[in-house]
């Protein structure tokens, strides 16, 4: 297995990254707008982003892309940015080790949504890993 593209590799990227951006969003939080916390968030996703899209040449014209694209990207991205607005407001409230678990709740609702809408396949191991997601959520935030 190539390993640079594993969606495994990335996968636990994420996750790695996901813990940190928990961490650093609740001290970064501390003691200003949660809001104007998620806009500086943004503008350092956006400038990272970008730079990688230039030392790769990764540059497409917007036009090029399909309609379709635009839309769900679009969508996406207000997705993207009502659950960092509310993920940063979280933090602000709430221990970062009850508001992380929390936020993960999203894996069991995709699940849910990719076996409605995508059609994908549902399977005992997957049903029972969501459904611990679930009691593992519900456990921290009762307890």
């Amino acid at each position: 297995m190539d390993l640079r593209q594993s969606w495994l590799l990335f996968a636990l990227g994420s996750a790695f990254f996901a813990a940190l951006t928990a961490l650093f969003g609740k001290l970064g939080v501390a003691g200003i707008n949660s809001n104007l916390a998620t806009f500086i968030r943004t503008l350092v996703i956006l400038a990272i982003t970008a730079g990688i899209l230039s030392l790769r040449s990764e540059w497409a014209r917007p036009a090029g892309l399909p309609w379709h694209s635009w839309l769900f990207l679009v969508l996406s991205g207000i997705a993207t940015g009502l659950s960092w607005l509310c993920y940063y407001r979280a933090l602000q409230l709430g221990p970062v080790s009850k508001v992380a678990p929390i936020d993960k709740l999203s894996v069991a609702i995709v699940i849910v949504l990719g076996l409605v809408f995508l059609g994908e396949k549902p399977s005992v191991p997957l049903l029972v890993g969501g459904g611990l997601i679930v009691a593992g959520a519900i456990v921290i935030a009762l307890f």
